[in-house]
């Protein structure tokens, strides 16, 4: 119980500060520049240990090529769910024209 109450307390600034509409725009934007920087080099990431696991496989003895193909199986899997989607994610958003890149565009209400 205590936990759900810390919990609260923390993020109680967070949903005052909600209130602007700029800066959740902004943070919006943010996070989708992190995406945007983050997957390029995740998906590297995944298709180096699928290269590592090769090179395993390839020059290792019975031990190391047991662990390069479990390194490939898994670097294939995650390589397959990234680009998965990611295509999934472009299609839907191309079926619904939505504009995708593009900046977070938050509907806001006109003062009084």
């Amino acid at each position: 119980m205590k936990k759900v109450i810390l919990a609260t307390l923390a993020f109680a600034p967070m949903l005052a500060f909600a209130q602007n509409l700029g800066s959740l725009e902004n943070l919006l934007n943010s996070i989708g520049r992190l995406v945007g920087i983050a997957l390029p080099i995740v998906v590297a990431l995944a298709l180096l240990a699928f290269f590592w696991g090769l090179v395993k496989f390839i020059l290792g003895g019975e031990e190391k090529k047991a662990e390069g193909k479990h390194l490939m199986i898994w670097g294939v899997i995650a390589l397959f769910v990234m680009v998965s989607v990611w295509g999934l994610v472009r299609f839907i958003g191309t079926s619904l024209n939505i504009d995708q890149g593009g900046d977070a565009q938050v509907p806001g209400v006109q003062g009084i």
